[in-house]
């Protein structure tokens, strides 16, 4: 039976012929060789994060201080990463967490469609965000069989609001993930410095501009007058949610719904108790908000509150395999993989994501296999301790 961790020896057997692989398998060398790849204004958006970025920077940090210890004799040569979600079974627990920019980071512009062929390339589910250059249902599409799930930006307009869950749910997607922290935009001085927001260029709007509730909202069509569609955009996105409005959503789909942005148990458990059918635990990768507590140290609480009645998603600072692993000890269900997934794109499209997601799967199974855990089950009974 093949695994995951099988890969390391497809490098070692290439290299005996001269053939060293074509993208980097370490998290820092593939920042180095994007951050010479990519265009200054994408890479400080894909990188920047809010304020001096002590919070996003934490994120990745805080995974050095949760370790966990190994147990010797145990059986390990055959490993089971697979696990299930709203009632599809995946191959492992990662997932693509949504990207807003995904779409101009590689060289077409075409960056969701790439994502999406590395998702039906792996079997790992993509986050598919509102705000693409692609439409969601092409992105879907281009998914092929693998299971994806649909970010919702929620608009301010609710007719445009049930037009996207609605198009979503048509489109065959398997969950709404609801960003909550994201009604107003965190302060990035990346951005700032250099006067950059893409959305207000016209970019990774398609999803509104072939929306047919949008497009009622506007004189005339975005082809015929793009300022003034990109104008509607701003005065539209970001509707502030409450819990009183968890039945509006719940009416707009049978489509499982997700919470993203829930860091408390107090709101997990009300997120629960007034509908939600998954909870993910995200500081939006720091981006949103600075001086708070790295999302890996915030994931336990969370997890314990939750008690395993629903799902737990998780991201922010997953960087490698041990990530992975140390998410799921922690109580994670599935782990978001973020920035690294972006730069595979930037620098081979599809491919290039592909073998990100191949190289963390990898790292992932062989850690279970040196740590005596052959199972998902094994990792979350073992747990993790924070050193």
């Amino acid at each position: 039976m093949p695994h995951y961790g099988d890969l390391q020896n497809a490098i070692y057997g290439a290299g005996l012929m001269g053939v060293q692989p074509t993208w980097p398998v370490d998290f820092a060398t593939l920042k180095a060789r994007a951050e010479a790849a990519m265009p200054p204004a994408v890479l400080n958006y894909v990188q920047g994060g809010c304020g001096d970025e002590w919070t996003q920077d934490e994120n990745a940090r805080a995974f050095r201080h949760w370790g966990m210890v190994p147990r010797m004799m145990v059986d390990c040569t055959q490993r089971d990463l697979s696990t299930t979600l709203f009632g599809r079974a995946l191959p492992s627990p990662l997932f693509m967490a949504p990207i807003g920019v995904t779409g101009i980071v590689t060289q077409d512009q075409h960056g969701d469609l790439a994502a999406a062929r590395a998702s039906a390339m792996t079997g790992v589910p993509l986050t598919a965000s509102t705000l693409s250059n692609d439409p969601l249902e092409e992105v879907k599409r281009a998914c092929g069989d693998t299971p994806a799930l649909f970010q919702l930006y929620t608009p301010r307009d609710k007719d445009v609001a049930a037009s996207l869950v609605s198009r979503a749910e048509a489109a065959g997607y398997d969950a709404i993930v609801v960003t909550l922290d994201t009604w107003v935009t965190g302060w990035r001085p990346r951005d700032l410095n250099v006067s950059n927001f893409p959305q207000l260029r016209g970019h990774v709007l398609t999803n509104y501009f072939t929306d047919p509730a949008f497009r009622a909202l506007l004189a005339k069509p975005p082809e015929e007058d793009l300022r003034a569609a990109i104008g509607t955009w701003g005065a539209t996105f970001g509707k502030v949610l409450t819990w009183d409005d968890m039945a509006w959503l719940r009416s707009l789909t049978t489509l499982p719904i997700v919470l993203k942005g829930i860091c408390h148990p107090d709101d997990a458990r009300r997120a629960i108790d007034t509908g939600a059918d998954a909870i993910y635990v995200s500081n939006h990768g720091g981006r949103q908000a600075n001086g708070g507590i790295a999302a890996i140290d915030m994931l336990p609480g969370v997890a314990a509150a939750v008690a395993r009645r629903v799902p737990v998603l998780f991201d922010s600072g997953v960087r490698s395999g041990s990530d992975v692993v140390k998410a799921v000890a922690l109580g994670a269900d599935m782990v978001g993989v973020g920035r690294p997934y972006s730069y595979g794109l930037a620098l081979g499209g599809a491919d290039g994501c592909a073998h990100v997601l191949r190289c963390l799967l990898a790292e992932a199974d062989l850690l279970m296999a040196v740590n005596g855990m052959p199972t998902l089950k094994a990792v979350r009974e073992a747990g993790a301790v924070r050193t």
